[in-house]
């Protein structure tokens, strides 16, 4: 899942060298929370495209209406950027709340506007369970709503917050599952029980300001990846099967990763930013590898399609990527031991045009590049992720930008543009 935030990384501190268990405090009491997680409610939605709702774990729909017109005031400022656990929804915390949109058709949800009159507002991370009133909140910005110590758990029926976990350092991120809530510090990684808030497992990593960290969403089958104790590695957890498998993926520190849904596929890009490889989760082969340019970059996120058939990833750059994946659909576990390039499922994707001579001109000739592109303006943050329409793609920028885009996946080449919005401009419906 693609997060974005507009506050700078601080430089890269040295790991611990053991657990700090003083990074945790005991959370407040999660009666309330217990008794909510089982009757939560329905984001209402107009996309005929959507996940049958009876999925959700959700009791009678609800439609909750917006916050009070409020006198103007200074625009607000996007803190953070992300999409729900299937792409239908994203998330925008702000300088003065938070606000919730849909993808397909584009409209504004709902918002909360927490600073007005009040001198604070900020929230720094926004993290939605799928399309359910549930939601993480951390505090952010110059004037936080809440302390970055704290993730607050958001009953957006009941419109307050009905539980909290507190830290001794500064709140990363966090990811949502319907049993699980995973919070990322600097250096260590928590996962909760959703229905108690009871703390289940403690991972230390490397340094990890972006607080990267991907889960599955598949139920019964958690799988989590994060940052392994040196550079360039990562670590997936396999929950189900109790099995720790550590992968060393690059040689420079991990810049992105994306997880497939099913927790089958990883994608990884480094500080460097010119290669991206995807390796099978379940035993760490490296399926393919990809290059998105020659110059270096900052990945700012990665994406795969429901499927795996796609990878897109979005850079500093300006530019948008649609990779095809050649990686085998049907295998799980160590089935997919053998060559990406035997998969069932090859897509033909372009090489350099001198992959003749591979073999005696660098690698770089002979890499594997992309099936699409779309350009946006360099240097402006944007996240990716693929729409629920046929070879689409939904892009957001910390300026405010929506677009959805098409991409012809016979012919390749620039995307076409079909939809955009400034969704700052957008008002709640």
């Amino acid at each position: 899942m693609a997060t974005l935030s507009a506050i700078s990384s601080p430089p890269w501190p040295n790991p611990r060298s053991a657990p700090n268990s003083d990074d945790f405090l005991p959370q407040s009491d999660p009666s309330d929370l217990s008794q909510t997680i089982d009757s939560l409610s329905l984001i209402p939605d107009d996309d005929p495209h959507d996940q049958n709702p009876s999925s959700d774990p959700v009791s009678a729909p609800a439609n909750p209406g917006p916050s009070p017109a409020a006198p103007p005031g200074p625009p607000p400022r996007l803190l953070h950027l992300s999409f729900n656990q299937d792409q239908t929804c994203f998330a925008a915390g702000t300088s003065h709340g938070f606000r919730i949109y849909n993808c397909e058709p584009f409209r504004e949800i709902f918002r909360r506007d927490f600073g007005v009159g009040s001198g604070s507002g900020g929230i720094g991370v926004v993290e939605m369970l799928f399309r359910c009133n549930i939601l993480a909140l951390v505090g952010g910005g110059p004037a936080p709503q809440y302390a970055r110590t704290k993730v607050m758990i958001w009953d957006d029926h009941q419109s307050r917050c009905i539980g909290d976990l507190t830290f001794r350092a500064e709140v990363r991120s966090v990811r949502l599952r319907r049993d699980r809530i995973v919070v990322v510090l600097e250096q260590t990684v928590f996962v909760y029980n959703f229905a108690d808030m009871k703390l289940l497992h403690q991972i230390e990593t490397i340094a990890n300001p972006k607080g990267l960290c991907v889960v599955s969403q598949t139920a019964g089958s958690l799988v989590l990846v994060c940052p392994g104790l040196q550079k360039g590695q990562v670590r997936i957890e396999h929950y189900a099967s109790k099995r720790t498998k550590f992968i060393m993926a690059h040689d420079s520190r991990i810049a992105c990763f994306a997880l497939s849904q099913d927790g089958k596929f990883l994608a990884t890009a480094s500080t460097k930013g010119t290669l991206i490889r995807v390796f099978n989760a379940g035993d760490g082969t490296l399926l393919q590898e990809v290059r998105r340019g020659a110059d270096r970059a900052e990945i700012h996120s990665l994406a795969f399609s429901s499927t795996a058939q796609w990878l897109a990833v979005s850079s500093d750059k300006g530019t948008v990527h649609v990779f095809g994946l050649k990686v085998n659909l049907g295998s799980t576990g160590n089935d997919a031991s053998g060559s990406a390039s035997e998969s069932s499922s090859a897509v033909t994707l372009p090489n350099s045009s001198l992959s003749f001579i591979r073999g005696v001109l660098p690698k770089y000739f002979s890499s594997e590049w992309s099936v699409a592109q779309y350009h946006l303006r360099e240097g402006s943050p944007h996240i990716v992720a693929f729409g629920h329409e046929k070879n689409t793609v939904v892009i957001l920028g910390i300026d405010g930008s929506f677009y959805r885009c098409q991409f012809d996946q016979a012919t390749g080449g620039e995307m076409t543009q079909l939809e955009y919005h400034n969704f700052l401009e957008s008002q709640a419906s």
